[in-house]
């Protein structure tokens, strides 16, 4: 199996597939060819070279998902520089201290917007000696900027080009720095993680999923986070095509056109796609509403004989096979119909909703890892899963439980350290295990589950612990609760801050006439907040009392990226959300 990048890339040329790559363009997706991708790597590859961009030197990402990010990657792992992935959506300033603090020489950015957010910042990067622009748009006259069309032009590599390209890839060696990915900050500064080729292709040689050259793998989470960005080279690995989403709006149009089989996502995008199903069934007809029900409640049946690896009653299994020509078959053919399998990582996946897609014939396999694990530690897999569960631990990584219950892991995906942070490097990784900061424990088989981030506990002032996560995963049970970020730490009684769907809010108060104008109005009425109340005790019923939030504030917006409240991987900022709501928050304890 491959150890380095390079021989990951040659591998997946070697399939010689037709449609390596499929991507839209005028409308329609396209195909591009592995041939065609080999040379497109290669003459950007070669190009970098010439301008004397080689082994160590650091070079940027900027962009969204799309075809043109695998080729600028590929060339830069080819040429033995480092890859310093960064969000689309981050702001200027944001983007001024990564590539201060990387001292990147290059970057490469995928529209005329993404650049204006350089030009911002360029004078203050002494360090930064050029862009490469991946749309085809004008660039202006400043000679710093080049397009990548230009650099890749549309003729073949000749015989010594070829040579040339094939000798620098083989000089890349398993420890060479990959990557530079600056965590997303829940708290405090992003962290450059250091990231080899041994760690890449570690976690893509023990993934546990079977993938085939014919599955097609839509690709739509932001490849600046470590998990796509490994799902992607899984792919590539086993010659699979890679199709590149539009955009995160633009998933369902796409899923209809290219019909994959495999995708990897976060707990919130299922979260959406359940949401809809829910209210398109809500506005449906009666007898509509009751099918759905039935054939919704005969495949719950099911989920017991799953779980234990049984045969379904034959009984059982015919009025399955009637709700899935009735009702699911239609639910999977909106996601194109083919689909064999989800993966969900970044965040803990409500229980609700994996056996709901499991159910309709999509099953979800929930995946554990970080960053610093290079992505995979344990997954489950449609040859060993458990509901609740993260899986069982990859071959490749060792896990052990500490005596206050964190998550301690070593192998050979662990992170070299985090960049010029020496002292906090020590901090986390001690005699070759890595303090993940997450609580968990193993099962009797192995299974791996989550409860909470060590960091995330609360203590209240009474004196009991309380992790947040699972109370958040009950309160977005409801159908009008979008997102939920639960307070306690230093209080007598835990609230919630409480996001609502706005849709389905309006819908409700429409019917028990209610006037609004906008969402602060809606949310001021004393009827809404009343019912919004209600609909949080009774979604935490199951909790211990002194689990269940017993006061909340009604936010009239959703958290945003913009204002600092939710990371681009759409984990909450706690300390910010806390800080920016103190005055709110403060009003229910007085």
């Amino acid at each position: 199996m491959p150890d380095t990048l390079s021989r990951l890339f040659r591998r997946a040329i070697s399939y010689d597939k037709p449609d390596a790559i499929l991507a839209k363009h005028s409308g329609q997706y396209q195909p591009i060819s592995s041939r065609e991708l080999y040379r497109r790597v290669g003459k950007l590859h070669l190009a970098l070279r010439n301008v004397g961009v080689g082994k160590g030197d650091r070079c940027a990402i900027l962009s969204e998902n799309r075809w043109e990010w695998a080729v600028a990657d590929f060339a830069l792992m080819t040429a033995g520089a480092v890859s310093v992935p960064i969000y689309a959506t981050l702001t200027p300033e944001q983007i001024q201290y990564m590539l201060e603090h990387s001292e990147c020489r290059l970057i490469f950015v995928s529209s005329p917007d993404q650049l204006e957010k350089v030009r911002k910042i360029w004078k203050k990067l002494p360090n930064l000696e050029g862009a490469v622009l991946f749309d085809r748009a004008s660039s202006g006259e400043d000679e710093r900027i080049i397009r990548l069309s230009k650099l890749v032009g549309d003729t073949p590599l000749t015989e010594e080009e070829i040579q040339q390209f094939e000798t620098a890839m083989s000089r890349i060696e398993p420890d060479d720095l990959a990557s530079l990915i600056y965590t997303s900050g829940t708290t405090g500064a992003p962290k450059g993680v250091m990231l080899t080729h041994r760690n890449f292709c570690s976690s893509v040689d023990h993934n546990p999923l079977q993938l085939f050259s014919q599955d097609v793998c839509l690709s739509f989470l932001p490849l600046s986070h470590v998990a796509e960005r490994v799902a992607d080279y899984i792919f590539y690995n086993c010659g699979a095509t890679v199709a590149y989403a539009e955009s995160i709006d633009a998933v369902p149009q796409n899923m209809q056109e290219v019909r994959p089989t495999v995708a990897l996502s976060v707990p919130r995008f299922f979260e959406k796609v359940h949401a809809k199903v829910m209210a398109a069934v809500a506005v449906g007809s009666p007898t509509r509403r009751r099918l759905f029900e039935w054939a919704l409640a005969t495949g719950e049946q099911t989920l017991p004989f799953l779980s234990d690896g049984q045969a379904i009653p034959f009984g059982l299994n015919v009025k399955v096979r009637i709700a899935d020509m009735l009702v699911f078959r239609k639910l999977r053919g909106r996601m194109g119909g083919r689909f064999r399998l989800f993966v969900s990582g970044s965040a803990p996946l409500a229980r609700h909703l994996a056996e709901f897609f499991t159910v309709i014939g999509v099953p979800i396999y929930e995946a554990y890892g970080l960053t610093e694990t290079t992505a995979i530690v344990s997954m489950n897999t449609p040859e060993s899963w458990r509901f609740g569960t993260v899986g069982q631990v990859t071959p490749n990584n060792e896990v052990r439980i500490a005596e206050d219950g964190e998550i301690l892991v070593r192998g050979d995906a662990i992170m070299q350290g985090y960049y010029k942070l020496p002292e906090v490097t020590a901090e986390v990784l001690q005699d070759g295990w890595f303090s993940t900061g997450d609580i968990g424990k193993l099962d009797k088989d192995g299974f791996l589950s989550i409860t909470d981030r060590k960091k995330d506990l609360f203590k209240t002032s009474g004196g009991k612990y309380i992790a947040p996560a699972p109370i958040e995963n009950h309160l977005k049970t409801s159908p009008y609760i979008s997102m939920a970020v639960v307070v306690a730490e230093g209080r007598n009684f835990p609230s919630a801050i409480i996001i609502p769907d706005f849709d389905k809010l309006k819908q409700w108060a429409k019917e028990n006439g209610i006037e609004f104008r906008n969402h602060t109005e809606l949310v001021a009425d004393t009827r809404i907040k009343l019912f919004m109340e209600a609909e949080v005790q009774r979604v935490v019923d199951d909790l211990a009392r002194y689990e269940k939030p017993k006061k909340i504030v009604l936010l009239d917006r959703d958290l945003t990226i913009e204002n600092g409240e939710i990371t681009p991987t759409m984990k909450v900022r706690r300390r910010a959300v806390e800080a920016k709501f103190a005055r709110q928050i403060d009003a229910l304890y007085t």
